[in-house]
């Protein structure tokens, strides 16, 4: 009888600031689902925003989780170190002829999205940029080192996928409806990948078989199970789990000092008072 491979979940925050109670939330969570299921907990680097990131960043991530008690696999998967890959990728969506290059800046854009002819008009999604530009002129202006980002023809690639459905632990079985959002921006000239592409790459390489993460996220998962298709990569399960908040009903975020995992460190608390505060309290142990 063949069994099962076990799960595998991943915890990837991207070192632009100190993590917070929120982070601890989610990163206790995945590797409690992890554990539950008899499977495998992973962390991740995901540092592409090279403008924001920070190495002291990444090394408080490291201290902060093992504060909390959690362990993971060496060597960690930092994305900067696997640009190649996200290459790969674009270069097949490339020779689908499902990318191209978007000249237009974001004034431009706002001002053809509010334009009276625009077919997105009233919308966010974006579609067509730069229709009255020939390949030629694309190309002229690439080799000059213009500024661009490279966008998915998304109704084309609607076409090549088709339905396309992914199932969520808490929500079920969801329908992805990717077109809402447009032709996506796969990268830039100076960012040679965009999230939705790495982590769909990452997700598939390192073998992730259940992503959990905040309903934040929930929206993003249409755009990642499109390019699972897109790229012949496998689909996981999804857990996107409840966000934490402040006493005024924000999310937390990383401008929230006073809640960051090394402040609270410093001024007495426990692993277990976090793992109690965030309501995990299945983890590793006890901390006190």
């Amino acid at each position: 009888m063949m069994t099962s491979p076990p799960v595998v979940t991943r915890f990837a925050p991207s070192p632009s600031g100190l993590l917070h109670l929120g982070h601890a939330y989610s990163a206790l969570f995945s590797a409690n689902e992890a554990r539950r299921r008899g499977g495998h907990f992973l962390l991740r680097i995901e540092d592409i925003d090279t403008g924001r990131c920070r190495r002291e960043f990444e090394a408080a991530i490291f201290t902060d989780l093992a504060w909390l008690g959690l362990e993971w696999p060496e060597p960690i998967r930092r994305q900067t170190d696997h640009m190649a890959d996200y290459r790969a990728a674009l270069d097949r969506l490339k020779a689908m002829e499902l990318l191209y290059p978007c000249f237009l800046s974001r004034r431009e854009l706002n001002a053809a999205l509010s334009a009276p002819h625009s077919a997105t008009h009233g919308q966010a999604a974006v579609f067509d940029t730069d229709r009255s530009m020939s390949e030629s002129e694309r190309t002229r202006r690439m080799e000059a080192g213009e500024p661009y980002a490279l966008r998915l023809r998304m109704r084309q690639a609607l076409e090549l996928a088709g339905d396309l459905i992914w199932h969520d632990i808490d929500a079920g079985e969801q329908c992805a409806a990717p077109a809402a959002f447009g032709d996506i921006v796969l990268a830039r000239k100076d960012i040679p990948t965009s999230y939705h592409l790495a982590v769909t790459v990452d997700d598939a390489l390192q073998n992730i078989s259940l992503v959990t993460r905040g309903e934040d996220l929930l929206h993003a998962t249409h755009i990642h199970r499109l390019l699972q298709a897109l790229l012949n990569l496998p689909t996981p399960l999804y857990y996107h789990h409840r966000l934490l908040i402040d006493r005024s009903g924000r999310r937390l975020a990383k401008r929230d000092q006073s809640l960051t995992l090394r402040a609270l460190r410093e001024a007495g608390h426990t692993p277990y008072d976090i793992r109690v505060r965030v309501g995990q309290t299945e983890d590793i142990g006890s901390g006190h």
